[in-house]
């Protein structure tokens, strides 16, 4: 998910860049690069790096940080990248008979770390028929919003849609400029603390709608099975040692991660907003292909981006998931 303040975006992305062109293009055996946004559900990754679980299964995982979605798919596609962290809604619109790519692990899901701000005296999603909604068009806000939207029996028609970025939308709320912003934490919680109108809904209602999951280059997948079997124990220990001394955990993935997720008690608040998917949870989640929880949610997928035009291709379960290492486990 593209979460961080959006004074960091430019810098950020220019440093993303910069990284991936000194990058070898290819990956080595027992090596992964992966890109992402910064985002607390993506803690597990750096804190399984940091913890030596990766490399004591023989893999060496390269984290970039890159703040748009746009540029880490592409890097992806052009083999700079072993693959991307990102949600299943988000990757749907980068799939392609030409580009292969499918999730092997979910990392997490937004449970109350994305909301909908609104006016105080709104007391439903259906009283914000007819008001301006600041929201980023194209990015996991809009499919949720969709979802939201749906639930309520109204479209986008039913509202004026203004296009910016979650961090912009929420500024822009918080000025009196919008009345309505879909946007996601910290600007939730900073909402709350001005006494600024109010959270309306947020991801906590919808669960299971908004997940993350690491896919992988289909290439890299077929090349390097023991590497992913690598990563996914690495994962799998990751979220036990979050178990065990969340604390601790907290901290080495807040330094991980960085960015406006750098201070541990900052990771530890916005960690509320998420569920870390262990190996119970994965299991569980991509049971049942077509007809099981990620399945639905991909179908969920096809029918709202579907929409509006931004799939290169009918996705169904088998062509964005493969299950095997999670299965093996």
């Amino acid at each position: 998910m593209t979460k961080t303040f959006s004074k960091l975006r430019k810098a950020a992305l220019a440093a993303g860049v910069a990284m991936l062109a000194a990058s070898a293009s290819s990956a080595e055996a027992g090596t992964m690069k992966l890109g992402m946004t910064t985002w607390v559900g993506y803690g597990p990754l750096f804190l399984a790096r940091d913890m030596g679980y990766f490399k004591e299964n023989g893999l060496d995982v390269t984290l970039e940080i890159i703040e748009e979605s746009s540029m880490y798919m592409a890097a992806a596609a052009a083999g700079e990248l072993d693959g991307s962290a990102s949600t299943i809604d988000e990757i749907m619109k980068y799939r392609s008979s030409d580009v292969c790519f499918k999730a092997v692990y979910a990392l997490d899901d937004s449970h109350g770390g994305d909301g909908v701000l609104a006016p105080k005296e709104v007391k439903s999603l259906a009283d914000i028929k007819g008001m301006e909604v600041a929201m980023n068009e194209g990015s996991v806000s809009q499919f949720w919003f969709n979802i939201l939207l749906k639930q309520a029996g109204l479209t986008e028609a039913d509202v004026k849609i203004t296009n910016m970025t979650a961090d912009d939308a929420a500024a822009a709320f918080m000025a009196d400029r919008i009345p309505v912003a879909v946007t996601w934490e910290p600007h939730l919680t900073l909402a709350k603390q001005a006494d600024k109108g109010q959270v309306l809904i947020d991801s906590s209602k919808t669960p299971g709608a908004i997940v993350d999951v690491v896919a992988l280059n289909c290439d890299y997948i077929a090349k390097n099975p023991k590497d992913v079997e690598a990563l996914i124990k690495g994962l799998y220990k990751a979220n036990e040692f979050i178990k065990s001394d969340q604390e601790k955990a907290y901290e080495v993935m807040a330094k991980g991660v960085g960015g406006w997720l750098e201070d541990p008690k900052e990771f530890a608040s916005s960690a509320k907003g998420v569920n870390f998917y262990g190996k119970d949870r994965n299991a569980e989640f991509f049971k049942g292909g077509d007809e099981g929880e990620a399945g639905k949610l991909i179908k969920l997928g096809t029918e709202i981006w579907g929409s509006f035009g931004k799939l290169k291709m009918d996705i169904k379960f088998a062509d964005l998931v493969d299950t095997t290492f999670v299965d093996a486990q």
